[in-house]
C-alpha cells in the first residue's frame, strides 16, 4: 500500500511537472537596419508582459513564459526567414510577437508562418497588402493598417492648412503601402500630390532624389521612410538646401533618433503615430517607468498587447499549441467580457481559467476586426523645442 501511495505521488509529481513547462515565445524584430533604435523598448515591452504573466503563477498551471529574440533585420526577406526558421525549428517557440517591418512579415507568414502552424502577432507591421493574405487565422497585428493611418494623416494635413504636398518613401512594401494611401486619402478631401517618389536606404546622398521633389514643389513634404536610414538622409538634405520648409512624418519615423539628431530643426514637424488616450495607457506608461523602459517611444503600448494578447489566448485554449489557441485570439480581445488593462494580466488569466470571458483593452485599446485587424487609434504629433509632443487623438 505504501508503495501505491508513493507511486501515486511520484506520477503526479511528474504530472504537474509536465504541466507546468516552460512556454516560449519568440520576438522577432529589426535588432540591426533602418528601425535598429525603435526596437529595444519594444522587445522590453513584450518581456514585461511575459514577466508579468510568469510572475502570477496562473499561466497554464504555473508554466513560466519564456522570450527568445531573433533579428528579422527589418529590409532583409532572407534573414527574415531565417531567423523564423530558428525559432520554430530550434528554438521549439509556441508563437511569435513580430515581425515588426512589413516585407519581413510577408515573407514570414507564406515562408514559415503557414507551413509550420505558427501564429504571428505584429505590433507594427502596417502595410496593407497584409490584409489580403490568408493566413489560415494565423496573424493578428495590433497595430492598425496604413489604410487607416494614410486618412488620418491626410485629415490632419488638411486641417494644418497643407494643399499641395511631395511625398518620399522608402522602397520596400511599407513605404509603397503608406504612401499610396496619403495620397489616395489625400486627394479625396481634395489635397494635390505633386509628386509621389520612392528613395533608397542606405544611400550617402539623397540630392537627386530631393532635387526631384524640390521641382515638383508643394506646401510640405510628407517623409515615409525609417528614422535611422533613408528618412533621416531625406531630412538632411532638405534642411541643407532649404527645399521645403514643412515636414510630414507618419509611423516610421518617429523615433528619438531623428529627434537627437536634428533636434529643434524639426520644429513644426507634424505627423501621427499609432496611440491612446485610454485609461489603460496612462497605467502602462507608469508600468514601463517604473520598469526603465521608454513607455514613450512608438509601438510599445502595442507590442505589450500583442504579447499579452498571445498568453491570453493560451490560457483561454489551456494550450500553448498554435493550433488549439489561435481560435481564442479574437475571443480575449473582443466582447463580451471583463475589460482587462496592463498590469491585470493575473486577473485576466484567473478570470479564463475558471471558464469566464474577457475582453482585453490593453495600453492601445486594441479591438480586432475583419481577419485581425486593429480598428485602431491615433495620436496626432508636434516637433516643440527639438520634443515630440502630442496635441490631439483621433
Amino acid at each position: 500500500m505504501r508503495k501505491l501511495l508513493i507511486a501515486s505521488v511520484s506520477c503526479l509529481v511528474l504530472a504537474t511537472a509536465a504541466r507546468a513547462e516552460d512556454v516560449k515565445i519568440g520576438i522577432e524584430m529589426g535588432f540591426t537596419g533602418p528601425i535598429e533604435t525603435l526596437t529595444p523598448p519594444m522587445a522590453q515591452a513584450a518581456e514585461l508582459a511575459m514577466k508579468e504573466v510568469s510572475d502570477s503563477g496562473l499561466f497554464l498551471d504555473g508554466a513560466k513564459v519564456v522570450p527568445v529574440r531573433n533579428d528579422e533585420t527589418c529590409i532583409d526577406a532572407g534573414a527574415a526567414t531565417a531567423a523564423a526558421e530558428r525559432l520554430v525549428t530550434s528554438d521549439k517557440v509556441s508563437g511569435i510577437i513580430g515581425p515588426t517591418c512589413s516585407g519581413a512579415t510577408s515573407a514570414v507568414l507564406t515562408n514559415v508562418a503557414i507551413p509550420n502552424g505558427m501564429v504571428l502577432i505584429s505590433p507594427s507591421a502596417t502595410s496593407p497588402g497584409l490584409s489580403t493574405i490568408d493566413s489560415k487565422g494565423l496573424f493578428y497585428r495590433t497595430a492598425p493598417s496604413d489604410a487607416r493611418e494614410g486618412e488620418i494623416l491626410a485629415q490632419i494635413m488638411t486641417d494644418r492648412g497643407v494643399k499641395s504636398a511631395v511625398i518620399s518613401y522608402t522602397n520596400n512594401d511599407y513605404g509603397k503601402g503608406i504612401a499610396s494611401s496619403i495620397q489616395s486619402a489625400f486627394e479625396k478631401l481634395g489635397g494635390k500630390i505633386t509628386l509621389s517618389a520612392p528613395h533608397e536606404d542606405g544611400k550617402g546622398d539623397y540630392s537627386a532624389e530631393v532635387g526631384a521633389l524640390a521641382s515638383a514643389g508643394g506646401d510640405a513634404i510628407v517623409v515615409a521612410g525609417y528614422a535611422d536610414q533613408g528618412g533621416a538622409g531625406i531630412v538632411q538634405t532638405v534642411l541643407d538646401t532649404g527645399a521645403f520648409s514643412k515636414f510630414v512624418f507618419p509611423n516610421g519615423m518617429w523615433g528619438e533618433s531623428l529627434l537627437a539628431k536634428f533636434g529643434s530643426q524639426l520644429d513644426g514637424a507634424f505627423g501621427d503615430r499609432p496611440g491612446s488616450d485610454s485609461p489603460g495607457a496612462a497605467t502602462l506608461l507608469e508600468m514601463t517607468k517604473a520598469a526603465g523602459i521608454d513607455g514613450n517611444a512608438t509601438f510599445v503600448p502595442e507590442t505589450y498587447d500583442a504579447a499579452a494578447i498571445m498568453m491570453l489566448a493560451m490560457q483561454a485554449a489551456g494550450s500553448a499549441k498554435p493550433a488549439d489557441y489561435k481560435g481564442k485570439i479574437m475571443d480575449v480581445v473582443n466582447a463580451p467580457g471583463e475589460k482587462i488593462y496592463p498590469g491585470e494580466l493575473a486577473k485576466g488569466l484567473k478570470i479564463l481559467k475558471e471558464g469566464g470571458d474577457i475582453d482585453y483593452v490593453g495600453g492601445s485599446a486594441v479591438e480586432f476586426i475583419g481577419k485581425g485587424e486593429s480598428a485602431g487609434s491615433y495620436r496626432e504629433i508636434v516637433v516643440e523645442n527639438g520634443e515630440m509632443k502630442t496635441v490631439k487623438f483621433h
